[in-house]
Order: C-alpha cells, then sequence, then structure tokens
C-alpha cells in the first residue's frame, strides 16, 4: 500500500480548497466533490425581515455556522451599518467567531465542540427567561438549540438566511467518479452531507462504501453513520479544517501507514 493514501473532501462549493491544500502538503491525495450545496436566498420571509429591521430588540443573537455569518451579514449590514451593542452575539465554534470578527463582532463561542449543546453549556445562556434570541441559520436543520432555549424560558426567533441542498448530478455520476477515485478516507462535515452522500449512490455502490474508513464532525453525525451501515467511523474534535486534518493524520499513522516500522 502506498504513502499517498486518497481521500475523498465533501465540503460546499468554495470551501474545500483551503482543506485539499493541507492534505496535499500532508502527503494525501485530495479529490473534491461537494455534497452540499449552498445557495442564498433572493428574498427574506416577512418574518426574517423583521427580525432584521428589529435586531436591536434582541438579547442575544446566535450564529449557528460560518455560512449562517456569511450569508446573514449579506442581509444584516445593509440595514445595520453600525451594528447595535446591545445584544450578546455568539458563534458556535471559534472559526465562525472569528468570522463574525471580522464585522467588529466580538462573540463568546461553544469551544472546541462547535456543537449546539456546547454553545448550550455558555454560563449567559443559563439563565434566559423572557429573553429575546435570535437564530442565524439556514432554512432547517437541527432545531435542539432552539428547543432547548425555548424549555428554559427564551422567546426564540429564526433568520433563515440560505438555503442547503443536494449537488445536483446524474444518476450514476458519484458512482463513476468514487469507482474511479477508489478513496481510501471519506470526510464528511455534516449528517446532511452524508445523507446527500448516500441518496445519490446505488444500493450496491453504498454497501462498498460501508467499509471504507469515514471522519465525521461529532458524535451525534458518527452515529447516523453507524446507522446508515459504515463500519469503521472515527470522529474528528469538530468540523473544522484543523481538526479533520487531525483526524486524517491519526488515521494514517494508525492504520493505513501501519504502526510497526
Amino acid at each position: 500500500m502506498g504513502d499517498n493514501p486518497v481521500v475523498l473532501v465533501t465540503r460546499p462549493e468554495g470551501q474545500a480548497s483551503a482543506l485539499c491544500d493541507q492534505l496535499l502538503k500532508l502527503g494525501f491525495e485530495p479529490r473534491s466533490q461537494p455534497m452540499l450545496e449552498l445557495v442564498a436566498l433572493e428574498s427574506l420571509s416577512v418574518g426574517a425581515a423583521q427580525c432584521v429591521a428589529q435586531l436591536d430588540s434582541y438579547d442575544h443573537i446566535i450564529f449557528i455556522s460560518g455560512n449562517a455569518v456569511r450569508f446573514g451579514m449579506d442581509w444584516i449590514r445593509p440595514a445595520w451599518p453600525k451594528l447595535p451593542l446591545g445584544p450578546n452575539w455568539f458563534a458556535i465554534g471559534k472559526a465562525t467567531a472569528n468570522q463574525l470578527q471580522q464585522y467588529g463582532v466580538s462573540a463568546a463561542d461553544g469551544g472546541p465542540q462547535m456543537t449546539s449543546e456546547s454553545l448550550l453549556a455558555h454560563p449567559t445562556l443559563q439563565a434566559v427567561e423572557g429573553r429575546r434570541v435570535l437564530i442565524v441559520k439556514g432554512e432547517g436543520g437541527r432545531e435542539s438549540l432552539r428547543t432547548e432555549l425555548i424549555e428554559r424560558g427564551a422567546q426564540v426567533e429564526g433568520l433563515s438566511c440560505y438555503r442547503r441542498g443536494s449537488p445536483l448530478m446524474a444518476a450514476g455520476e458519484l458512482g463513476k467518479k468514487l469507482a474511479l477515485w477508489q478513496p481510501q478516507l471519506l470526510l464528511i462535515s455534516s449528517g446532511e452531507a452524508l445523507e446527500n452522500m448516500l441518496a445519490l449512490l446505488s444500493p450496491q455502490e453504498t454497501t462498498k462504501l460501508a467499509f471504507v474508513p469515514l471522519i465525521v464532525p461529532s458524535s451525534r453525525v458518527a452515529q447516523i453513520a453507524t446507522n446508515r451501515g459504515f463500519t469503521n467511523v472515527l470522529s474528528a474534535a469538530n468540523a473544522s479544517d484543523a481538526a479533520m486534518l487531525q483526524a486524517a493524520q491519526g488515521w494514517r499513522q494508525n492504520n493505513y501507514l501501519g504502526t510497526g516500522d
């Protein structure tokens, strides 16, 4: 077995190049195939537009991802050239907080886990009864953050500012690419990306892929992968490039090249 394992990178279009570059430098052979498509909304719903107009009325504003910052600020900044000082700003993780910093926003984050559960552990979000909370996010997605904040007594509204979807691929196209590339490792950044990938494969192709090692960003996504039949699932610390690279290097050291001399 050679020293340059082929790795399938599934980040959305325009968000994979940095990870692929780092993988290449570390001796991997990355192959990029987005498994999640992100589309800006042409217009906001009436409710979402009201959320933007009333931004200064919220006690807490939470950005669920870097994509939420990217798409959300496209709507917020035109309405608020000078952002309101009243709300407490939150980001799901450090990378998202860093993106907010580029807009002059200092945001607290949920720590290295980069999950809704870790953010909910933040001290400021413990006593939120009667507080107004805005969650900036994509359409759909998990509701655990919203549900828990409501259970704590908060008034929670959502600003949906982009749409997630499956990439448009002809029937059999993904299977042909995977047969050509023969990846030895799969990098998946979300449960939705995993489901999109499996939906684009035939049952036979899915069965073959289930034996390929899979790196996921959390125990929650690991459980989804296990439930879908994957037999070698590894959890990275989070969905960041750094965490995925660290997990990939660990896999190569322990499984691909072997641990002996």
